[in-house]
């Protein structure tokens, strides 16, 4: 997947704080600092959207429609 260069405004005490993690060599350089920071923010909103979706499911009927089938079947699945 290939890149693109985009341009921020970062708050001055943010910037000093992103500066400090790269002088510390936690990022090599602001960019990967940033690139990562913004990752990982999406991911986080879309497992929380995905909490979110899943929260609204009817726990009762999704358990139903998962063992559709299943007695009949129990019988021809292996011993553990």
């Amino acid at each position: 997947m290939g890149t693109a260069k985009v341009a921020i405004t970062l708050d001055e005490n943010t910037l000093q704080k992103l500066d400090r993690l790269v002088k510390d060599h936690i990022f090599p350089n602001r960019s990967k600092a940033v690139q990562e920071a913004v990752s990982e923010k999406i991911e986080r909103m879309e497992r929380k959207r995905l909490a979110q979706e899943c929260a609204k499911l009817d726990q009762s009927f999704e358990k139903e429609l998962a063992e559709e089938g299943v007695p009949g079947e129990l019988n021809e699945w292996p011993e553990y």
